[in-house]
């Protein structure tokens, strides 16, 4: 057992911090033991769509920090890094369904697709619709068959797209086609100054010699697509948010949500400092801030780093932001 880590038994975290979240959110959430996933226990509106997410572990505050008016209706924890089970997801839909049915949003990782996809065939003719979040530009390649980008932080902003519109009272269609707008126009880029290490290991989940940085990691400790060596700040937050606008296309008159996100031990100071360039960057091309977040949303465990997301915003998509959320990470 590491000495560095809050940790009794690394088997029993997960649950002793979805007991814990509960907890501390009395009258808010509520923890489903078996099986297992959290969901809102204030009286939600009836007839309105669900909405539901999830997947590993070790990513806090996503999911579970989301689940609540505004936002999720429900989310699925698995274990640290791993997908949750269809059962799990089956249980939850069920859980959240009014009958109007349930919006899955879905981050691209092979093991939350399937899962979710047997849960939707068997969640007892319940209707759903998927939105599949795959932003993250490290991994857009052209490989014919290949799993495609993974989902990363842009996961947040689509969860409160969709979360807004169904407490307006949209239908299933109207939900899902507004989460999959907002994930088809958002990219994001990470990098790593030092790899997280999982709950009870004593060794991290990838070296970096000094002086590198692992660039265009991925949020379970995935190596990136490169390594580049350590710079000011500034650097590197162009190096993450030029190639994000370049692909997104954006240009003077455009508008855009923006997520700089730490990836679990990087100061506020830090991620502060890392938005001001990102913001410089945009004014130069006459990109438009529409809102943002800066924060840690979508973390990796401990891992030092962080990424950025740029995501096409419209009038639309803004109101839907402004609308009011209650969680215990994102409330206005």
């Amino acid at each position: 057992m590491t000495a560095h880590q809050l940790v009794n038994d690394p088997q029993e975290l997960v649950g002793e911090a979805l007991e814990g979240l509960e907890l501390s959110q009395r009258g808010r959430l509520r923890w489903n033991r078996d099986p297992s996933f959290v969901i809102r226990a204030d009286d939600r509106r009836p007839y309105k769509v669900g909405v539901l997410s999830g997947g590993g572990s070790g990513h806090e505050p996503l999911h579970t920090g989301f689940v609540g008016y505004g936002m999720l209706d429900a989310a699925v924890p698995g274990a640290v890094f791993a997908s949750p089970t269809a059962i799990q997801i089956q249980a939850a839909t069920e859980a959240v369904d009014d009958g109007r049915g349930v919006v899955h949003v879905v981050k691209n990782y092979t093991g939350d697709v399937l899962n979710f996809t047997i849960a939707a065939e068997i969640s007892g003719g319940i209707r759903t619709e998927t939105v599949l979040v795959d932003d993250d530009l490290a991994t857009d390649t052209s490989v014919e068959g290949g799993p495609g980008r993974r989902g990363t932080a842009a996961v947040v902003a689509v969860e409160k797209i969709c979360g807004a519109a169904a407490e307006r009272g949209a239908d299933l269609s109207t939900v899902a086609a507004l989460g999959r707008r907002v994930a088809g126009n958002a990219r994001t880029m990470s990098l790593a100054l030092r790899a997280c290490t999982h709950p009870g290991q004593s060794v991290p989940s990838f070296d970096l010699a000094p002086g590198q940085v692992e660039f265009g990691v991925g949020i379970h400790g995935e190596r990136g697509v490169r390594k580049i060596p350590v710079a000011p700040a500034d650097e590197l937050v162009a190096a993450l948010t030029e190639p994000v606008a370049d692909d997104l296309g954006l240009s003077r008159g455009d508008a855009v949500f923006v997520i700089v996100n730490g990836l679990g031990s990087t100061h506020q100071l830090e991620l502060l400092a890392a938005y001001r360039q990102v913001t410089r960057l945009l004014d130069a091309r006459g990109v438009t801030v529409a809102r943002q977040l800066v924060g840690s949303y979508v973390t990796a465990l401990d891992m030092a780093g962080c990424s950025v997301t740029l995501i096409r915003a419209d009038e639309e998509l803004v109101g839907l932001w402004d609308d009011p959320v209650r969680t215990a990470a994102l409330t206005w």
